[in-house]
């Protein structure tokens, strides 16, 4: 019991520690202390400990990731769903955290990737340089109706 105990005090302890570094996702943590081969019921109750005390919220990790991923790297929802949902969270959670993203200024970061892009294709080809522009703002996770919505502000 006492061996018990001290695993789980430095366990928490750890991953308090990592949390209070940076925003972390249950997921996350979890994934961490199997890696320290801590057993499963460990690591649930220390889970759960870390939930109590706010160290470990999915609601905010899920607005930090959105807010850090579209402002600082320029994804577009579909991108930042995969990997959220890639994370084991849930859709209700991760809709909460894209509705944060403000129309108005996804529209506006979506014509600006289409424009950076276009800038940079040399092909003379109409057709090729549309193709190149849509590949890269859907591999940036843009949704496609949305692409093609604003294309025409960006080429003439």
């Amino acid at each position: 019991m006492e061996n018990r105990d001290s695993i789980v005090k430095e366990a928490y302890a750890k991953m308090a520690q990592l949390c209070s570094r940076s925003e972390q996702c249950s997921a996350d943590i979890r994934k961490k202390m199997i890696a320290y081969e801590i057993m499963d019921e460990l690591v649930e109750e220390i889970i759960s400990k870390l939930k109590v005390e706010k160290f470990l919220d999915d609601e905010r990790y899920v607005k930090a990731y959105v807010s850090d991923k579209f402002r600082l790297n320029k994804w577009g929802k579909i991108k930042m769903r995969h990997y959220l949902k890639a994370k084991g969270l849930s859709d209700d959670l991760i809709d909460k955290g894209l509705q944060e993203i403000k129309e108005e200024q996804y529209k506006k970061v979506l014509i600006s990737t289409l424009k950076e892009k276009a800038k940079t294709i040399k092909t003379g080809n109409k057709f090729e340089k549309l193709g190149h522009i849509i590949r890269f703002a859907q591999s940036r996770g843009f949704e496609p109706e949305i692409i093609h919505r604003y294309l025409s502000e960006v080429v003439k």
